[in-house]
Parts: C-alpha cells; sequence; structure tokens
C-alpha cells in the first residue's frame, strides 16, 4: 500500500459511522484473490437508479472459485423501466421477492472485505454500491480498484498501435476468444470479466 493511500484510507476510517465494518480498512492482506463483481440496475443514470441484483466471485491466479460466488436479487422500492428490462430481463414478477437493498449492501461488504475490487466499467458498479454505502457508513468502499477494459486497452494498444481500440464488452470477449455468457445478468457478467483478466494476465505474463 501506498503512502498516499494510507494517510487516505486512515482519514476516511475516521469518518466510518459502523465500526463493525472496520474490516474494510484493514491494510493486512485478506488473501491474493480479486473480487470480480457486476450490478444491474433499474437505470443507467445513477441518480435515478436502484440496485436490482449483483453477481460476484472470487479470483485466485488463474482460477476462477465458482463455488464462492455470491449471487443477490433486490427488491426495489420504485418501478422498474421498460427499456432497462429488455437489457437486464429483471421483471416486476423476478425481483418481488428479492431482499431488502440494505440487507444485500451488508452481505456485499462482508462478502468482498479489504480485498481488490475488478469490474467492467467498474466506475458505474462502485458508484451505485456507494449511493446506499456513504449515506449509511459515512464512507465510500475503499477497496484497490482494477478495471478491465484499461487492462485491455494498454494490452490491445501494443499489439495495433494507432488504430481505434473496440473497448465494448462484445469485443473484447471476442477478441479474446471468450465465449460469451448470459450477457447482462450480474453474475454471468462477473464471470466472463473475470475470464478477460486471466486472459490478459496470461497474454502479458
Amino acid at each position: 500500500m501506498n503512502l498516499w493511500r494510507s494517510v487516505r484510507d486512515r482519514l476516511a476510517q475516521r469518518r466510518l459511522t459502523d465500526q463493525r465494518f472496520a474490516f474494510l480498512f484493514d491494510s493486512r492482506p485478506h488473501s491474493d484473490e480479486i473480487i470480480c463483481f457486476d450490478t444491474e440496475t433499474t437505470s443507467l443514470d445513477i441518480n435515478r437508479a436502484e440496485l436490482l441484483s449483483i453477481g460476484a466471485v472470487p479470483v485466485l491466479g488463474n482460477r476462477i472459485l465458482l463455488s464462492r460466488r455470491l449471487k443477490l436479487l433486490v427488491r426495489p422500492s420504485g418501478p422498474l423501466e421498460p427499456d432497462n428490462i429488455r437489457i437486464h430481463g429483471l421483471r416486476p414478477c423476478d425481483v418481488a421477492g428479492g431482499i431488502p437493498v440494505a440487507e444485500a449492501i451488508q452481505q456485499f461488504l462482508h462478502y468482498i472485505g479489504n480485498r481488490p475490487l475488478m469490474g467492467y466499467y467498474l466506475e458505474f458498479d462502485t458508484a451505485i454500491i456507494n449511493k446506499y454505502v456513504v449515506p449509511w457508513l459515512g464512507v465510500a468502499l475503499p477497496n484497490p480498484r482494477i478495471e478491465v477494459s484499461s487492462l485491455y486497452h494498454d494490452h490491445a494498444i501494443g499489439l495495433i498501435p494507432n488504430k481505434p481500440i473496440d473497448l465494448s464488452f462484445k469485443a473484447i470477449l471476442h477478441a479474446l476468444n471468450i465465449t460469451s455468457y448470459d450477457q447482462h445478468d450480474a453474475l454471468s457478467d462477473a464471470i466472463a470479466t473475470a475470464l478477460i483478466y486471466i486472459k490478459l494476465q496470461q497474454k502479458t505474463g
């Protein structure tokens, strides 16, 4: 951990309103695992979006630990947008049996611990989680982050310099010869993202 992150985390931890979650700031490596996760939401507008589902898997070296996967379905407080139903496939009857969002966030925090987080355009997924975490705990997720689209860009630019690089999820999966899963399911997307990471590690290792 670099000095700046250490100081930043110490200052953030002082704002933590529930010390039961101090483990998020533990500087000791929990393991060499990385948690790859994805979310589905009621909207792509972060200001209006509500969490619908979380899918996550631990990655250890070149292995995806599927036996320890996490899949949470969340019951939103408001209606689902028809345009988004066509994207994530979750209907009102599907999420009606979901758990409350506070319970889902608590389960997710205990699941990730202090491990690094990884995802595809992770900024949105962490923003939706922080939308609930910050008002509750007074701090945002402190976990280190790994963005696979940036990793892929750095890999591809070395192969085809001065050429536009398609960073869409489907294009990256195709370029790396990864068979696509049920896209826009949170867990399936998390698994596919983990496969991208492993492939890129193998190519650069």
